[in-house]
């Protein structure tokens, strides 16, 4: 969600600062703001609305010095304005000590009224200025920020990620987290504070990640991290396993356009080294559980939000239809809070493309205190969940800014089938069948880059839906949660209501909504209810229902129904998933961009969600 970039060196610290948020504008946020240091002189610029504007007022007042922390804001506490914005300050004149903060101080109402009791007066309405004058309270007249946020810390309840300054200790930075992420950028007389790699992997590919309840001191020179209970640690250094060019726009209008235009090598990648023909299998590396252990599994539960939840259901299709296993798909912040029975032959697997997800970690916490084996699939090497899980599998997707995810679900959905196939040749899944898998995955870069040329036909369908105020998505087996992940895209980057139903379930109730205005996708490649969706088909078009239909290439007869048919190549039933997403991503991407929308920022809408 929020934005953190610090940095301490000899360059001035304004241009890294601005560079790194905007390399953090797809998280989601709605002010920006940063707090430069000039030997012991602090100055604080913060605005509403986007890092440009905050450009421009540096622009108009500039604030000099080489070492500063940087911050954009989403909002939870108080709304969008420059007076709620961060840095938050704490102390007398124009500030003690000053503050940038991601999570939520559960207990930041307590606390604000005994520091108003003692006479502080707030500024803003955030539950950060609260720790801005708890730290400025501990420093008094010293000079030890370390010290002081540590003594702190012991006072809040909640999540955090922070960044402090002081124009007391020039040239220092000090930050802590608490289930909000930190990283630390090792760089030649510099270092760098960030809550996200992506916005210093331009200065160094060399990072330590900070663990929860650990607190760094960073100066241009070293930089020392210690846990709240243990003392002095000594980090593992890792490296950013990707390329800052990686993370480019490129030639395309927005981020979303270049990952759908990335998916067959998306998918390829999530498929390297992992399939095993002369097997019919896929083999990982990271599951850290014997073939006996797995087949011992009688039960998987997989736990998730957004789209890796819509992927997840995918999941569930897949593996019992290839490995006959029952499973459950869990909303991550349901799950963390019931008490779901859960016996020791069950196996839990937690989904997160960024590995930070609040609630998917909370799931993940819990299900290892009820001591079950918890593996992960995660895209970002070091991130928390990567980290706490039992094992797990890597995506291999790369970054991937646009906040409406979709290279992310195509390689959740890849590695989901050959998690199925994996689990089925341990159990009845026979090898000619397996190979069957294997073979139709090898096929699907290709097949995805003939789904991408037949664009311009996309188009025309959104000319038509781009007018509508509420579409009905719909599938069977397979294509409902294709169907559910194709109405959420359209709801978070074009604002049109948008509901994804199993397709049998049309005539139950939702049919009640179909008139000549409200279109309906179908997502109804060739498989084994395909005369029972075409039905479903005709009742809609009985009702004047305009129909837009995503289906297998040379099938007629649905073409014929439809007023706009979108094809996909014909491909073994398990793998249309990832074939079938596909015009539904560019179709609401260009609904979106027909419609003038902010198609990478949408309103409202963090990438990464850190706070429950």
């Amino acid at each position: 969600m929020c934005g953190i970039v610090g940095y301490t060196g000899s360059d001035p610290a304004g241009p890294v600062l601005l560079a790194g948020l905007r390399r953090l504008e797809y998280r989601g946020y709605d002010s920006a703001g940063v707090a430069i240091l000039d030997g012991s002189r602090m100055a604080v610029r913060k605005k509403a609305g986007r890092v440009k504007a905050l450009e421009e007022s540096l622009g108009e007042l500039p604030a000099i010095g080489s070492c500063g922390i940087s911050h954009t804001r989403w909002a939870t506490h108080g709304p969008a304005n420059d007076r709620n914005a961060h840095p938050h300050v704490g102390g007398t004149g124009e500030g003690t000590v000053a503050v940038v903060h991601n999570g939520v101080i559960e207990n930041h109402a307590a606390l604000r009224q005994d520091l108003e009791a003692a006479g502080v007066v707030f500024r803003s309405q955030t539950d950060t200025e609260v720790i801005a004058h708890l730290i400025a309270v501990e420093l008094g007249d010293g000079d030890d920020l370390y010290e002081a946020v540590q003594r702190v810390l012991p006072k809040l309840e909640g999540t955090y990620g922070l960044a402090v300054v002081s124009p007391r200790c020039p040239g220092q930075i000090v930050g802590a987290r608490l289930g909000s992420p930190l990283v630390v950028g090792l760089g030649d007389n510099e270092h760098l504070l960030a809550s996200d790699p992506a916005a210093i992997a331009p200065h160094t590919a060399r990072v330590a990640y900070l663990q929860d309840d650990e607190v760094v001191r960073l100066t241009p020179t070293d930089f020392e991290i210690r846990h709240r209970e243990r003392g002095s640690i000594t980090p593992r250094i890792d490296r950013i396993d990707w390329s800052p060019v990686a993370s480019e726009l490129g030639n395309h209008a927005h981020y979303m356009q270049k990952e759908i235009h990335e998916q067959p090598e998306t998918v390829r990648d999530a498929c390297r080294g992992r399939l095993r023909r002369g097997e019919g299998t896929a083999a990982f590396g990271g599951l850290n559980m014997t073939p006996r252990q797995l087949r011992r599994v009688r039960r998987v539960v997989l736990v998730a939000c957004g789209t890796s939840w819509h992927a997840a259901l995918v999941g569930e299709y897949l593996i019992e239809r290839l490995a006959n296993l029952p499973v459950e798909v869990e909303y991550a912040g349901e799950f963390r809070y019931r008490n779901a029975p859960l016996d020791d032959r069950t196996l839990v697997f937690v989904l997160s493309q960024s590995g930070e997800t609040a609630d998917t970690l909370g799931a993940l916490r819990e299900s290892k205190r009820r001591g079950h084996p918890t593996l992960a699939i995660c895209n970002v090497v070091g991130s928390t969940i990567a980290r706490e899980a039992d094992g797990g599998i890597y995506l291999h997707a790369g970054p991937e800014v646009g906040v409406a995810s979709t290279k992310a679900f195509s390689a959740q959905v890849a590695v989901l089938t050959l998690l199925a196939l994996h689990l089925g040749r341990l159990r009845q899944l026979s090898f000619t069948d397996g190979l069957a898998v294997v073979e139709a995955l090898e096929k699907v870069p290709e097949a995805l880059t003939r789904v991408l040329a037949t664009e311009l036909k996309i188009i025309e369908a959104a000319e038509r839906l781009s007018q509508a105020r509420s579409v009905m998505y719909l599938g069977r087996d397979l294509h409902f949660p294709v169907a559910l992940e194709g109405a959420l895209k359209l709801k978070e980057i074009s604002y049109i209501h948008a509901e994804g139903y199993p397709t049998a379930e049309m005539k139950h109730g939702p049919l009640a909504l179909i008139d000549p205005e409200t279109p309906s996708v179908f997502v109804a490649p060739r498989g084994s209810l395909h005369s029972k969706t075409l039905s479903n088909i005709e009742e809609v078009r009985a009702r004047m229902g305009p129909v837009i239909a995503v289906g297998t290439d040379g099938d007629e007869e649905l073409a014929a129904l439809a007023d706009f048919f979108l094809p996909i190549p014909d491909v073994l039933e398990v793998v249309q998933p990832l074939l079938a997403v596909v015009p539904l991503q560019l179709l609401a991407y260009h609904v979106a961009r027909i419609k003038g929308c902010d198609i990478d920022k949408p309103r409202n809408l963090a990438k990464s969600v850190t706070v429950e």
